[in-house]
């Protein structure tokens, strides 16, 4: 269990560290900001796919969905611990040198509390999705199921699927493609992996245990611990409001679209 921790530790800044250099050589007229961000990004979807490939694996191993157990559903969550502590890092290395790329008065001249601060009114969310995972997910999958559930712990890693075409799409508009083809095609893929992978997979687990023991699935939740409703309910609710996010800005981009290629249609028929 030590070397899952050390390996992460060792692993995930070793690859942000090398996307920096790499990216910093072969896109010179980049600034530190992109370099960092689509480090960041290209980071994240290294590890969401990782997880989605434990997720899978300990997921189509076990035929008991309580009781079945898989090595890698302890490993990984402490190969991935220090992944959310160095994100966090990633995050804030981003939001900095984005703010001193913008410039003006209000441009930040160094780190200091100030930037930190800053840092953590924009991304809040997000880094509380870190940090609740560290202090509780955690926990509570190492210390208290008593070896009970890895099934579910799976289907939780596979909800990391959209992440990496989260992160495509911002890099693709890093490099000036959003309005590309493959840009609304990502954009699409996006929207399906998070609907399916994020919301649909709470659903999923209730069937599946309900199958298990013969309950049909409306009746699942009556027969399960309060808390283990309550812990669903608070991680399908963040899921939710980004994916109603999602949704408005792929309104957004498609108006967007829309208004242009009209412009573009008045301009040939004049």
């Amino acid at each position: 269990m030590t070397a899952a921790l050390v390996c992460g530790a060792v692993v995930f800044p070793g690859l942000f560290f090398s996307f920096r250099k790499i990216l910093k050589h072969t896109w010179t007229e980049w600034s530190d900001a992109d370099v960092v961000s689509v480090s960041e990004r290209l980071l994240s979807a290294v590890h969401a796919s990782l997880a989605t490939a434990a997720g899978v694996m300990v997921v189509s191993s076990c035929r008991d969905v309580m009781t079945d157990s898989h090595w890698l559903v302890n490993s990984f969550v402490l190969f991935g611990a220090p992944y959310m502590v160095f994100d966090i890092y990633a995050m804030y290395l981003s939001h900095y040198h984005t703010e001193r790329t913008r410039g003006g008065s209000r441009a930040p001249s160094g780190h200091s509390l100030h930037t930190v601060r800053a840092f953590l009114r924009r991304d809040w969310m997000l880094v509380l999705h870190h940090v609740a995972l560290l202090l509780v997910f955690m926990p509570i999958t190492l210390c208290f199921r008593r070896g009970l559930g890895d099934f579910f712990i799976g289907c939780l890693f596979i909800t990391e699927l959209s992440t990496p075409f989260v992160s495509i799409g911002k890099i693709l508009i890093q490099l000036r493609l959003d309005d590309s083809k493959l840009h609304r095609i990502n954009g699409l893929i996006v929207l399906l992996t998070f609907f399916t992978c994020r919301i649909l997979i709470f659903p999923f687990m209730y069937w599946m245990y309900g199958r298990q023991f013969g309950i049909p699935l409306h009746r699942v939740a009556f027969h399960l611990p309060l808390q283990c409703n309550v812990g669903n309910l608070v991680l399908l609710a963040p899921q939710v409001y980004w994916f109603i996010l999602l949704l408005k800005k792929a309104q957004r981009l498609y108006l967007r679209q829309r208004r242009q290629q009209g412009d573009k249609d008045r301009m040939k028929a004049d």
